[in-house]
């Protein structure tokens, strides 16, 4: 029953990674809920953001009467409702890792995030990347491989079946493809995966008839 009560509120599928992460979750847990798209950077984003979110960010998802305004804590909100399809993998030292690198992302990365912001719907060639931004390149995949190494067996995903680690690693995928940034082999193949979701398709989609935001 609490699941046919979620909302989830996000920004312009086309740039807001933040929001990708918890729709990307629940599409791929088979999770209903209600969509409620609010386009940035127009006259009127803060105030109809305010009126979900206590921040005035998004994403944010609502069950009845419980609030949740914060990406990784929608993910584990959602992995808890997930009881059919597990988003955390079961072995402790799986699931121990799987928190390790999904709150590296959500705590790291800035320059990244900074020099090559989420644009879904372009393919954008840059004369250079800085030497700082190929250091989280070079982190990522070390990670991205080692968790296929380790513990990737029984699937295409970082560990094996898709769950809230890769829903925070989706929006990197995005940003490698965006700015044909070079990947090894495993890790090349490991944004194939993502982009081979049918869920992942859906947001591109729908991303590539959104306008551009102002500057």
């Amino acid at each position: 029953m609490a699941a046919q009560r979620l909302e989830l509120v996000i920004g312009s599928k086309r740039y807001s990674s933040w929001s990708l992460r918890p729709w990307l979750l629940l599409k791929q847990a088979g999770l209903p809920f209600e969509e409620t798209l609010i386009r940035l950077r127009q006259p009127d984003s803060a105030s109809r953001i305010a009126a979900h979110s206590p921040t005035g960010l998004v994403p944010v998802l609502k069950d009845g009467g419980l609030v949740i305004w914060e990406s990784l804590a929608i993910c584990e909100y959602i992995a808890e409702l997930s009881r059919a399809a597990p988003l955390w993998p079961e072995g402790r030292s799986a699931r121990a890792v799987a928190r390790a690198v999904a709150t590296e992302m959500h705590a790291g990365f800035r320059l990244l995030r900074e020099n090559l912001p989420m644009d879904v719907a372009r393919t954008i060639q840059l004369p250079s990347i800085p030497d700082a931004v190929h250091a989280d390149i070079a982190r990522i995949q070390a990670m991205w491989s080692d968790c296929r190494a380790r513990f990737g067996a029984e699937g295409p995903f970082l560990f094996g079946r898709f769950g809230v680690a890769d829903a925070m690693y989706a929006p990197v995928a995005t940003r490698f493809r965006t700015y044909g940034v070079a990947l090894d082999p495993v890790c090349r193949a490991y944004v194939d995966s993502i982009y081979a979701l049918p869920a992942m398709g859906e947001w591109i989609a729908a991303a590539k008839i959104e306008p551009e935001m102002a500057a």
